[in-house]
């Protein structure tokens, strides 16, 4: 189902909201305050994302501030080169996440995102519907449950993505959501839709990776990695894909 875009905007912001999740959003929306203030605000985690968990009208939702990381954040922050309303992050991303819900894909469902302009740059949020009784493909990592098969089910949902065109800038473990009956990718800034190609494809599995690796996954050695996890997700990838 496609989005029911609506926009509400003044001077110097602008709300892009899917009308068939949430009728009416507004600047409060995007105030962690504000939900604290109504006993709606769940957990709430600073850093780089500014992640806070919500109780909204919408269901429960994650809303998350945008901010840049890496040495360019020392100068910019949380501020973006203003570029048009069209290429902010946070418009860019939700729209993204519309196209992969009328897809079919599993992501997380797009709410409301708003952007602030400030001169010369802006600031961004995203709200999505949260997924529960979720645990990271790190986590499951970590707590020794990435097996073969749940290794199989990753290389099938990277698959479904990669056939459809859809392009994730950061694939690693974190972005892998695992339930109990479904994975889900999340995380889809500076994401897109692109022809499908062998070396965009091949560069976000080796991103996936290293990922893995970083996080311990080869510990007993890259040749019991490549057996019991990555040959199994790659068999299951090209499989799915080519289908």
């Amino acid at each position: 189902m496609m989005m029911q875009e609506r926009v509400r905007e003044d001077a110097a912001s602008a709300i892009l909201f899917d009308a068939a999740v949430a009728p009416q959003v507004d600047a409060r929306w995007f105030l962690p305050a504000y939900w604290q203030d109504q006993g709606a605000l769940r957990t709430q985690a600073g850093g780089r994302g500014g992640v806070a968990v919500i109780d909204t009208p919408a269901g429960q939702c994650v809303l998350r501030h945008y901010r840049r990381g890496g040495l360019v954040a020392r100068l910019m922050g949380d501020r973006y080169l203003w570029r048009g309303a069209a290429a902010t992050r946070c418009f860019a991303e939700l729209r993204l996440l519309g196209a992969i819900a009328a897809l079919g894909l599993p992501g997380p469902q797009p709410v409301a995102a708003r952007y602030q302009r400030q001169g010369m740059f802006y600031t961004a949020d995203l709200m999505t519907r949260r997924i529960v009784d979720a645990q990271t493909l790190a986590e499951c990592l970590a707590m020794q449950r990435l097996d073969t098969g749940l290794a199989e089910s990753t290389g099938e949902l990277v698959a479904r993505f990669h056939r459809a065109g859809v392009w994730h800038a950061d694939l690693n473990a974190h972005n892998v959501m695992v339930c109990s009956n479904e994975l889900y990718l999340i995380d889809f800034d500076r994401g897109e839709l692109r022809q499908p190609a062998s070396r965009w494809q091949l560069a976000n599995l080796q991103r996936l990776r290293r990922s893995l690796v970083k996080l311990g996954a080869a510990a007993q050695g890259e040749a019991s990695f490549d057996q019991t996890l990555w040959q199994p997700l790659l068999s299951r990838y090209r499989q799915v894909l080519n289908a």
